[in-house]
């Protein structure tokens, strides 16, 4: 976990569209566990618009959204000169977009899924840890995410499972 910025880090980080991007539009920048800020602010598009998308458009948003972050994050930790600074939350929005991909569409599923890719993201098993310590750059700071949210994605569709087979 890194430090919060001070306030010439934060200036330089947002006067950069990347900024703004790879913080989520500022939810990075919460004084306290940005990345759960990240996963929450992920929340909204997806209910109002993701869920209700075909497989197909969804997975072309994700691409979109991956390489964008890839982008941005690249950008901002040259910028910042560190790799993979708090703020950059960016990631978390793509882990969860990840995990709630094909969720059921009720409410507690999204619920479900944050908690699963809060828990993949803090608990980062192989090879969740590998990226985050072993790959660099714009991708490495989106790798650790996008395999959270693909372990994620799978624990919530066996639950999915099991609660229709039991239904």
């Amino acid at each position: 976990m890194s430090a919060p910025l001070a306030a010439d880090q934060r200036k330089r980080l947002m006067s950069h569209p990347a900024g703004w991007i790879a913080t989520a539009f500022g939810a990075g920048l919460a004084p306290k566990a940005p990345g759960t800020a990240g996963s929450l602010v992920a929340l909204l598009p997806w209910w109002f618009l993701l869920r209700g998308m075909s497989p197909g458009i969804y997975l072309a948003v994700l691409a979109a959204g991956f390489l964008l972050g890839v982008w941005a994050c690249g950008v901002c930790d040259r910028r910042l000169g560190m790799h993979d600074q708090g703020a950059l939350v960016w990631d978390e929005v793509i882990g969860m977009w990840i995990t709630l991909f094909a969720a059921p569409t009720q409410w507690w599923w999204m619920i479900i899924g944050f908690a699963l890719f809060r828990l993949f993201d803090i608990w980062k098993p192989w090879p969740v840890s590998w990226a985050d310590r072993g790959v660099h750059g714009g991708l490495g700071v989106m790798l650790d995410d996008v395999v959270a949210g693909v372990y994620a994605l799978v624990v919530l569709q066996l639950i999915a499972l099991a609660v229709r087979n039991l239904a």
